[in-house]
């Protein structure tokens, strides 16, 4: 029973969520362009949402680089320049105060949502549920930290991204291989592809219309204020 549960959580459930991911965001995009955004509400408790966004993509992009990155790059590859141990050691440094910026962030983020009565009038059910989502999902990896110390070797690190890989090439590895890793590991997984599972019924998707072409611009906007003019 236990190798079956495994077995659909870690080989059978990433394939759902990629195709919901992929196929769920096209969808929207041609049928719901006018959804295609993240409600602004930056008029309210402006100075909260500064330092909670800023610090929140700081950190969740540094992350998300990072996780796709150290996932699916081959063993054979980075081990030319650094030992699996050093890169778990990196990792962690790295991501754990990438982690906690981004947790400050969120946090900031979500009692703004949460503890604001214009603010919560204004969010959605799904607004709401995906920055807790994230929240947890974010307290979990933090969580990860402790049980990493506790693994010198780096063989948890090289388990998972062994997993990972053979998700992205179609060659998943045993289900069985992680039933040894600690439950924050599997939960911060399972819940990690759940977030792409749900991520087109979300304001997640406008991270595909995120401005990149704005650090290339040739100029810049220019504002003008509607001041009156002095009377001659």
């Amino acid at each position: 029973m236990k190798d079956m549960i495994f077995h659909i959580l870690f080989v059978w459930y990433p394939y759902v969520c990629i195709s919901a991911f992929v196929f769920g965001s096209l969808i929207r995009f041609d049928r719901e362009q006018y959804t295609w955004k993240a409600h602004s509400s930056q008029l309210l408790r402006k100075r909260q949402l500064k330092w909670g966004s800023n610090l929140f993509h700081f950190g969740i992009l540094f992350l998300f680089l990072g996780h796709t990155v150290g996932l699916l790059t081959p063993t054979s590859v980075y081990t030319l320049v650094i030992s699996p141990e050093d890169k778990q050691f990196v990792a962690m440094a790295a991501g754990g105060v990438a982690g906690i910026a981004c947790f400050i962030g969120l946090t900031l983020l979500l009692h703004r949502r949460l503890f604001d009565a214009r603010i919560r009038q204004t969010s959605t059910y799904m607004d709401l549920a995906i920055l807790t989502i994230l929240w947890v999902q974010l307290v979990l990896g933090l969580a990860t930290l402790p049980y990493s110390w506790g693994h010198e070797d780096a063989h948890v690190m090289l388990t998972l991204s062994h997993w990972a890989q053979g998700i992205v090439t179609v060659q998943p590895v045993d289900a069985g291989t992680l039933q040894g890793l600690d439950w924050p590991y599997l939960v911060h997984l399972v819940l990690g592809m759940t977030i792409f599972l749900i991520f087109p019924f979300s304001r997640l998707v406008h991270i595909w219309s995120a401005p990149v072409w704005y650090l290339g611009r040739k100029g810049y906007q220019v504002v003008r204020t509607r001041k009156p003019q002095a009377a001659e």
